[in-house]
């Protein structure tokens, strides 16, 4: 490997292990052998971050929800997906207040509901609504990244919110509020760690320091889960243990390889989006790189 390689990695707040590896230093160690200089590059949600991805401001991307990637792919992004989390359908959930007259995702039709454009949540909504009968132009979609749309939620500036975790127990922690469904039989969403084509073929190597240090880092949450929580809070808004605690519980953070059958699901969220006008063209989800890791160390 060539000296002082570069590797620019990007994250959102909801990027759970990757923050606590960055917390840690825990990547830097592991890849300083390799002579391999880090950068941290924080990132509002999903989309931005497969977008500065796709025309190479950073190397690789933390976690994104499995819809991100189709998106991504549709404008032309030659994706090389390197790591998935396990399927985690609780962990996004469309909620109303406790005082609100809706009673189901059927009673959605012609109400403002807050989603941000392309995350993982926006394909449960795609998918609850169609389970109702429902098609997306029926409601009123209010495009909002997830600090927003919880001040339009908390405001009463929209019907209903569509939320991820840590953003979910956070307004069921803080707010009185319903759940009209969440993914459990509609949605997977699996989150997928990804880099470009072209650094996964030039440094295999890195990626599967990368990879190994992502599955310890979920085993280590998943029997730590109120020290992880304690770690996690302050780089989460200052979030109270326990709302970080109940969030984690929703995420599987069962690092694995991405098989092609782990894409099926991709497919059909992109048919989804592709069918209701939302997505620019239509996708094979089969073509991308499938990096293959080494058993993790």
């Amino acid at each position: 490997m060539e000296a002082a390689t570069q590797l620019r990695i990007g994250y959102q707040k909801s990027s759970t292990l990757i923050s606590l590896l960055k917390a840690k230093g825990t990547l830097e160690s592991a890849l300083a052998p390799h002579d391999v200089k880090i950068s941290w590059h924080e990132f509002p949600n999903g989309q931005p971050l497969l977008e500065a991805l796709n025309v190479g401001n950073i190397d690789l991307s933390a976690d994104v929800a499995d819809t991100v990637p189709v998106f991504a792919q549709a404008a032309g992004a030659r994706l090389a997906y390197f790591a998935t989390e396990a399927p985690s359908p609780t962990a996004q959930a469309i909620i109303v207040h406790q005082d609100s007259p809706l009673s189901s995702v059927a009673e959605l039709k012609g109400k403002k509901v807050a989603v941000t454009r392309a995350a993982g949540n926006h394909y449960l909504l795609l998918s609850a609504l169609a389970d109702a009968g429902l098609k997306f132009s029926d409601i009123d979609a209010a495009y909002l990244a997830p600090a927003d749309g919880r001040a339009a939620f908390e405001n009463r500036k929209v019907d209903a919110w569509v939320a991820w975790e840590p953003f979910l127990s956070s307004a069921q922690q803080q707010l009185p509020t319903r759940t009209l469904a969440d993914g459990t039989g509609l949605a997977d969403y699996q989150r997928y760690y990804l880099t470009s084509a072209a650094f996964a073929e030039a440094h295999p190597q890195v990626l599967q320091s990368v990879f190994n240090e992502l599955v310890k880092a979920g085993e280590w949450l998943r029997t730590h889960p109120r020290e992880a929580a304690e770690q996690l809070g302050p780089l989460w808004g200052n979030l109270a243990p326990q709302i970080v605690e109940q969030a984690n519980q929703r995420r599987s953070y069962d690092v694995r390889a991405v098989k092609p059958e782990s894409l099926v699901e991709q497919q059909k969220i992109a048919d989804a989006f592709f069918n209701e006008g939302l997505l620019p063209k239509r996708i094979d989800a089969s073509d991308v790189v499938l990096w293959k890791p080494e058993t993790a160390q």
